[in-house]
């Protein structure tokens, strides 16, 4: 098998896809999918996770279904050299589901989630306008979500 610049193989790229589809899935059913041994397929998760390319495994919420019916995505421009403080309070709102430091027009872009419009108003001017270092925002409201994989 060919290993890429990353260091791994076909092997490694399929038993990442087949956790990617199902988290909850048997190193068993893993190691059947990917055509290897059980063992082998232990062997390779264990090292795949000591070396951080997996980092957790977890569950996709349908947000939906959990009464979080509202989502947008907030641009923030920051002031410089404010992400380090910025992003330690930005992991402290729950309502926030991803966080990204990205370039161009803006500085951040957020994924915000709530029960509805009312609640992602009051997170967006209550919260994240007044922060300190956040010079802008602007919000773009999700119609709807699509996981692709």
């Amino acid at each position: 098998m060919a290993e890429t610049q990353t260091g791994l193989d076909d092997i490694d790229k399929r038993i990442l896809g087949e956790l990617t589809r199902d988290g909850r899935a048997s190193v068993s059913a893993v190691a059947e999918a990917v055509h290897i041994s059980r063992a082998h397929a232990y062997s390779r998760i264990s090292k795949l996770t000591s070396s951080g390319v997996l980092t957790r495994f977890t569950a996709l919420v349908d947000p939906a279904k959990a009464g979080l019916r509202s989502s947008a995505y907030v641009t923030l421009k920051v002031r410089q050299h404010s992400w380090r403080e910025l992003k330690e309070q930005l992991r402290k709102i729950p309502e926030i589901h991803h966080i990204a430091l990205v370039g161009g027009s803006f500085d951040v872009i957020l994924l915000v989630r709530a029960e509805d419009n009312l609640h992602l108003r009051q997170v967006i001017f209550d919260q994240l306008q007044s922060m300190p270092g956040v010079l802008d925002t602007q919000t773009f409201l999700v119609f709807e979500d699509l996981d692709v994989r």
